[in-house]
């Protein structure tokens, strides 16, 4: 974009604070927008039966200073860790926001040694999908 030493232009200054914009918005949505890559990704690929075998509860803090006090974004994220067999057995996650952490627990835990159906990757059987409305 600027090639020489002279001042920036208003054009210049715009292109870059989209581009931070942009990065900012990515960086901060990643867990949706990992979310649904997966989904959009996973709904065609066979299923196989896997067990939940291991549910843990995080507490994730707001990693973006809000000016108000009284706006916290920070949330419990409850993750259901499964096992699953194809060709050896393998590991996948799902995950899924909370406000309190009661609710969280109380989520994560109604899963645990549960078996549910996963979508798994056939190029690649160490990638898989457990989707919402397998659950």
């Amino acid at each position: 974009m600027h090639s020489g030493g002279g001042p920036l232009t208003g054009s210049e200054v715009k292109w870059f604070f989209l581009v931070v914009g942009a990065g900012l918005l990515v960086s901060i949505c990643w867990d949706t927008v990992d979310g649904l890559i997966k989904r959009f990704y996973g709904r065609d690929w066979p299923t196989v039966s896997a067990v939940i075998d291991i549910v843990s509860v995080a507490l994730i803090e707001d990693e973006i200073p809000s000016p108000k006090a009284d706006l916290d974004g920070s949330y419990y994220k409850a993750t259901l860790t499964y096992t699953y067999n194809r060709t050896e057995q393998q590991m996948g996650d799902y995950s899924r926001r909370f406000g309190d952490k009661d609710e969280a627990q109380s989520w994560a835990n109604s899963y645990k040694g549960e078996t549910v159906k996963v979508h798994v990757d056939p190029r690649d059987p160490t990638r898989s999908v457990l989707r919402e409305e397998d659950l």
